[in-house]
């Protein structure tokens, strides 16, 4: 069974690969949740533009979007090149990138996910909230976000899993640099390109496999806790 035990570099990719992923779900959540929210709940000139830009990761090919993302956050890019300059933030050719690049990518699984969960939710329990007194940010506080919630950590899930298995649009934008950028998708493919990596490639995929399973048992009972919790507000009411 040693031929199961990692490497350094691949332990390092593991870790790598962990972080981006984490850092891209954490930072596009707020956004995530937003952005859902408008699309449920207002209509206005643009909702469809501003939807299909959203899923436009979807569509586009991986690299494509990576290659605008290079363009734009690059080094001498219109975004990249001001934040390099004012602020010392440089995306290209940093794991920074790569969780920039995966958040792009997960970003309209995450929306999907939370707007369907908003827009299942009853209007009236939220207008009933309003003419008590709660303002519009305390009845999303209060009402709207927790009969969301398992939406929220199923959309979380759905970022974090698609950031973990990006590989068009990271190596684009950020190539595959040892230590710096190479995750678990690039690790893979470097060892399916040289001789012999079949079994450093197969360690890693299982690797995978289990980081995936364990993410989707843990949202799975994430959101039935979550169901059950507003379950039981809803019968004490």
């Amino acid at each position: 069974m040693e031929w199961l035990a990692l490497s350094p570099d691949e332990v390092t990719a593991v870790r790598l690969s962990l972080k981006v992923a984490l850092w891209a779900m954490l930072c596009s959540l707020p956004l995530g949740v937003a952005v859902a929210y408008v699309l449920a709940r207002y209509d206005f000139w643009g909702k469809a533009l501003l939807n299909g830009l959203v899923h436009l990761p979807l569509i586009l090919p991986p690299v494509v979007t990576g290659y605008i993302l290079l363009l734009l956050f690059g080094r001498q890019g219109a975004i990249g090149g001001f934040l390099d300059q004012y602020f010392g933030i440089v995306f290209a050719f940093r794991w920074t990138g790569a969780a920039l690049a995966c958040a792009v990518m997960g970003f309209p699984l995450m929306v999907r996910a939370i707007r369907l969960s908003i827009e299942a939710v009853d209007r009236r329990l939220e207008q009933a909230a309003g003419t008590l007194g709660a303002n519009p940010a305390m009845v999303f506080l209060t009402v709207t976000l927790p009969l969301i919630l398992p939406g929220v950590i199923a959309g979380m899930i759905l970022s974090f899993a698609k950031a973990m298995g990006e590989f068009g649009a990271t190596i684009t934008f950020v190539s595959n640099i040892p230590g710096e950028t190479q995750t678990l998708p690039t690790a893979i493919y470097v060892f399916t390109q040289v001789p012999g990596g079949d079994a450093g490639a197969l360690r890693l995929t299982l690797v995978s496999v289990a980081i995936s399973m364990a993410a989707l048992l843990a949202s799975e009972l994430l959101a039935r806790k979550a169901a059950d919790r507003v379950g039981q507000r809803a019968g004490a009411a």
